[in-house]
């Protein structure tokens, strides 16, 4: 039971911890590009040597780093999270919506802005200035209210617009942040496919050459093996 346990268990070149070989990836299947990063701080990598999954996640958000940086210059915040979340496996893509509820004054400033840029209000507004309108043409003989130019009218309107103005500003600017949080969310998941598609061509490139020098490695030993026989005869 001991030996069957010590060859189902192998170390890592890296943290040197004892894995099962199922959590352990061998030299032949990593990357040059992360190999390479691997010899640099594991002095003695190579073809024998296994790796766990732990260290080879965090290799390949350092490997991915390096590129992005070589591409595009210094990293943003948005950026590193993105390679962070490539690294734990983290699902960026999130619901802007199911934010925290928003306070009084901004939910008040929405139903305002809602209200404001409907038929319902346009439709309402139109039949109080006419009935404002018509009551003082009307009762022009029994010293009306407001009588024409209709100056108190042109008060309550301007008071109307100037306190209507700002509270529509303030829900688009809130419709700005959401849009801005949609845009950023976009941007990551986006990298973050855009990176893992470049991952997934590297890696299979390098499956490929990996087989390729196998074939060829094999098609040796066969013209080895005729070469005896032939030499044999």
């Amino acid at each position: 039971m001991t030996a069957r346990a010590s060859q189902a268990h192998a170390l890592c070149h890296v943290c040197g911890k004892s894995l099962a070989r199922s959590k352990l990836q061998p030299w032949a299947a990593v990357r040059p590009g992360i190999s390479a990063l691997i010899a640099g701080a594991a002095p003695g990598w190579g073809e024998a040597s296994l790796i766990c999954h732990d260290d080879l996640a965090r290799f390949r958000r350092l490997y991915v780093e390096q590129l992005m940086e070589q591409e595009r210059g210094e990293l943003t915040e948005l950026e590193r999270e993105v390679i962070a979340s490539l690294e734990t496996g983290q699902i960026l893509s999130r619901q802007v919506d199911s934010d925290p509820p928003a306070s009084f004054g901004e939910r008040a400033a929405d139903v305002v802005a809602g209200f404001g840029g409907s038929w319902t209000f346009i439709l309402t507004f139109v039949a109080v200035l006419a009935g404002w309108i018509g009551l003082n043409v009307v009762g022009l003989l029994r010293a009306p209210f407001d009588p024409y130019p209709f100056i108190l009218l042109n008060l309550v309107l301007s008071c109307v617009a100037a306190l209507q103005a700002p509270v529509i500003m303030m829900s688009q600017r809130r419709q700005e942040t959401k849009d801005r949080l949609r845009s950023q969310n976009d941007y990551q998941v986006n990298l973050k496919a855009e990176l893992e598609i470049r991952q997934l061509h590297e890696k299979i490139d390098h499956q490929l050459a990996h087989q390729w020098q196998k074939l060829v490695e094999m098609q040796q030993l066969q013209i080895d093996l005729l070469e005896e026989r032939i030499g044999d005869r």
